[in-house]
């Protein structure tokens, strides 16, 4: 699948959304730090450059009440089976643990 969003324009998304719910839960920058233990200069440049790091990120999550919906975002789905067969072809494929692809 072909995404059209860049890393670069995900990571401005991903600071302007939590700027916006600092500013719905009625939050100043130099609050949100305190909160989270994320040093107020580096909180300013995530929400102005969309830069920081995931610890940092999660933090600030956890403050404002999204780390579960990351978690869940990014957890693996397990595979449902339509027929004996493909529980078959599964159970053959499970061997390998490792990516194909460099």
């Amino acid at each position: 699948m072909v995404s059209l969003t860049t890393p670069s324009k995900a990571q401005k998304k991903l600071a302007e959304n939590v700027r916006l719910r600092r500013l719905q839960m009625d939050l100043t920058q130099e609050g949100l730090a305190a909160r989270s233990g994320v040093p107020l200069p580096t909180l300013r440049k995530f929400e102005q450059k969309g830069s920081i790091s995931l610890e940092s990120f999660l933090k600030i999550q956890m403050v404002l009440g999204g780390l579960e919906n990351i978690l869940k975002a990014i957890e693996v789905k397990k595979t449902e089976f339509s027929s004996i067969d493909d529980v078959l072809e599964s159970s053959s494929a499970l061997t390998r643990k490792r990516g194909k692809r460099k």
